[in-house]
């Protein structure tokens, strides 16, 4: 019988806003996912649960400066996890955090680990993006030969490519902060939520402080372009020449219709049946199939092809899926992701997603996750579908099984 992967727990700092004022700058990287981890002690009652550990896992979109050198391995150190095994830091940009749950589910499936943390972190107040390097940032030939144009101006494009306009995108950001204020309220985010305090124990946050009760429609209007003058540095003719049918790109996103920058942790605590049976935990859910696909550079549409990937490997039909998360880097793409699969928005995103809560980069997948396995829990239901949307054309997709 092939060996599964159980989620046994999952838990995610609240998101903090990485702009100033800074809710969580107090708190070192490395400090943030010391937190979670110990709360898996607390959580599953296990004190002993460092020494069980075959590995963390750690997505990071920035592995830079507070968040560099294998942080993974440094957090087990710095939270008394010396007896922890491993530590393994990885970048797949904001998949990152869904990669490394599903990377740790791959092994434990391929019977290597037994019990394995996972997830993502980003402290984007601390490490900004910019602080990334490598050629598809710095390399003029790389980027012209990649046909690789930031995320924002494939955005705009995909609205430009789908007759979006900006109306469509302010209603869509407007529905994603009415979701997650109404979701905030009702204490749907608090199963997976560990307050986070600063290094005397006084507490810094306790909710997501990002969703906007009072944002209008008229606010949202008054928004410039954000990606209108990156177009005009040579982006806009990159993405013209690669798909000359488009007759110009219309920057439509703004500030209020894209994700603002956040600092965040989420971890999950995967493992097969027998180590959970010996140490007393109890399944929520099972990783039911990954996937990955990638799209030209120029894109930002793969999760489509990604989503009906993961459903044909996990042998499911798009209709069986309770619950659908996709995560809200831009408006346009996610309008097109809920168009092209036919969603109803009952079922997608129910909580609101990264346009109203932020996007810690590297953390996103791993907060996506917690969010949708505590609404199938909360309303008896068992499938749900997560599909991140990554830079040069990359997407990953993940089902998950209630149990």
């Amino acid at each position: 019988m092939p060996t599964e992967a159980f989620i046994y727990d999952a838990l995610r700092s609240p998101r903090g806003r990485a702009a100033q004022p800074a809710d969580l700058y107090e708190v070192k990287p490395i400090e943030l996912l010391a937190q979670c981890l110990t709360a898996f002690q607390r959580r599953s009652g296990r004190e002993d649960l460092p020494t069980e550990i075959d590995d963390l896992v750690i997505g990071c979109n920035t592995p830079a400066g507070d968040q560099g050198y294998n942080i993974a391995r440094a957090a087990l150190l710095y939270a008394g996890w010396g007896k922890a095994r491993g530590g393994l830091q990885i970048n797949r940009f904001n998949t990152s955090g869904l990669e490394a749950i599903n990377l740790a589910a791959a092994r434990i499936t391929a019977g290597y680990g037994e019990i394995i943390i996972a997830g993502g972190l980003e402290v984007m107040s601390r490490v900004p993006t910019y602080l990334n390097s490598g050629p598809m940032m710095n390399d003029p030939a790389t980027v012209i030969n990649s046909h690789y144009i930031p995320q924002g101006v494939a955005a705009d494009l995909v609205a430009s490519t789908h007759g979006l306009s900006r109306e469509d995108l302010d209603a869509y950001a407007l529905r994603s902060h009415a979701k997650a204020v109404a979701a905030r309220e009702a204490g749907h985010f608090a199963p997976s939520l560990e307050p986070i305090t600063d290094q005397n124990g006084m507490m810094l946050l306790e909710h997501d402080a990002i969703p906007d009760p009072s944002l209008t429609a008229e606010q949202l209007a008054t928004l410039g372009a954000r990606f209108a003058e990156m177009g005009l540095a040579g982006f806009d003719e990159m993405a013209l020449h690669r798909f000359p049918l488009v007759a110009e790109v219309n920057h439509r996103h703004t500030a209020g219709n894209t994700s603002p920058a956040a600092d965040g942790c989420a971890l999950c605590l995967l493992g097969n049946r027998p180590a959970g049976e010996r140490l007393g935990l109890k399944p929520r859910a099972r990783i039911r199939a990954v996937a990955m696909s990638a799209v030209d550079a120029t894109l930002l549409t793969g999760g489509v092809n990604a989503s009906d990937l993961v459903l044909k490997q996990a042998g499911l039909e798009r209709s069986d899926v309770d619950l659908w998360e996709f995560n809200e880097s831009f408006a346009a793409p996610s309008i097109r992701f809920q168009h092209r699969l036919n969603i109803d928005e009952a079922h997608f995103n129910v909580l609101g997603g990264s346009i109203a809560l932020g996007e810690p980069l590297g953390a996103v997948g791993g907060m996506m996750l917690c969010q949708i396995l505590d609404e199938l829990e909360r309303r008896d239901l068992t499938i749900g579908s997560l599909t991140i949307d990554a830079g040069a054309g990359l997407a990953v997709s993940t089902i998950i099984e209630r149990l």
